[in-house]
């Protein structure tokens, strides 16, 4: 956990890597991108290599989804959008289970992910180190996506408002998170003068479960989380609704955003972003897990546009997107 600390919260303590690049790519405008990568359209993501000698074509195609929950219950949830996928492709596509959004993030970096849904903290390092894609989210049928950052607590803490958390302990789940750490740190910061370890003990999770678990079983007193995956639980009986109380709910945030590797052959990016857009969700598995949090679609999106606010909160925090 501290390797995240220092990877994404100080940008002092954050060495950013040279990497060997031609003349072209020193030239080429990238904003926050790592040297790798080029944005000419000022899209804000990688463009795609003009090079053909740099396009992957592979076969497996690796697909992971951000470790919210158990990966077991979401490689089952996956299972008919994958065998879509691969129909599509015409390709073998293998579910990664990832187990932190470091570890996702390092893959697709080195080339071995090469479709994934990285959680909203996760998107912008994902787009800036690793040359990640995203264009689109998951969407209510009339179109409604997103979710919002609650802090909760357990009936009898003590604890009945956000200011309450004073001495206290709060459990984040990690720093990649928006809803499990970026936000709330922004929030607690601007808007209740309250600081972590000065003002509260902060402890890490490691997943958005770990964390609603926790406050249920009386193991943390307090924890920030993404409300879509506390619905999914209670609907799943994992928790009863009166085990939880919340005390702070945020304004709507984008969820996950779905994408490729930049380098991919432009015709195979073609063919997965085809997948997800005329994939049929009624009766498979994605509606079984999904549906709790009421989704039911995907819908495009951009990364520029939808992703502002999180940008936003990560300058609030200090964040870097530095490459180690």
């Amino acid at each position: 956990m501290k390797s995240d600390f220092k990877l994404l919260i100080s940008a002092s303590a954050v060495a950013v890597m040279s990497w060997a690049t031609g003349a072209a790519a020193q030239d080429c405008p990238r904003g926050d991108l790592d040297e790798r990568f080029c944005d000419v359209d000022g899209d804000l993501v990688a463009d795609i290599p003009t090079d053909e000698s740099q396009w992957l074509d592979p076969d497996p195609l690796i697909f992971a989804y951000t470790p919210v929950e158990d990966p077991a219950v979401y490689k089952t949830a996956w299972s008919d959008f994958i065998d879509y996928l691969s129909e599509k492709t015409g390709k073998d596509v293998v579910f990664f289970p990832v187990q932190s959004n470091a570890a996702q993030i390092e893959a697709m970096r080195s080339g071995r992910l090469h479709i994934s849904g990285f959680n909203t903290g996760s998107n912008p390092l994902a787009v800036n180190c690793a040359g990640f894609r995203p264009f689109t989210i998951m969407a209510s049928a009339d179109g409604n996506f997103g979710y919002e950052m609650e802090i909760i607590t357990y009936p009898g803490s003590g604890i009945e408002k956000v200011e309450d958390i004073r001495g206290k302990q709060l459990a984040f789940t990690s720093p990649t998170s928006n809803s499990g750490f970026k936000a709330p740190s922004a929030i607690l910061k601007a808007d209740y003068d309250m600081i972590p370890e000065r003002d509260f003990e902060p402890v890490f999770s490691g997943k958005h479960d770990n964390s609603i678990l926790g406050v249920a079983n009386k193991d943390y007193m307090a924890a920030s989380i993404a409300n879509s995956v506390l619905h999914r639980m209670i609907d799943r009986d994992v928790i009863e609704p009166e085990q939880v109380v919340s005390i702070y709910k945020s304004q709507t945030f984008p969820t996950t955003g779905f994408g490729v590797v930049y380098n991919l052959k432009p015709e195979l990016q073609d063919q997965i972003r085809d997948a997800f857009f005329s994939f049929e969700w009624e009766g498979t598995t994605l509606e079984e897990e999904f549906s709790k949090s009421n989704e039911a679609q995907f819908i495009e999106m951009n990364y520029k546009d939808f992703w502002e606010v999180i940008r936003k909160i990560d300058a609030a925090n200090g964040v870097s997107y530095a490459c180690q």
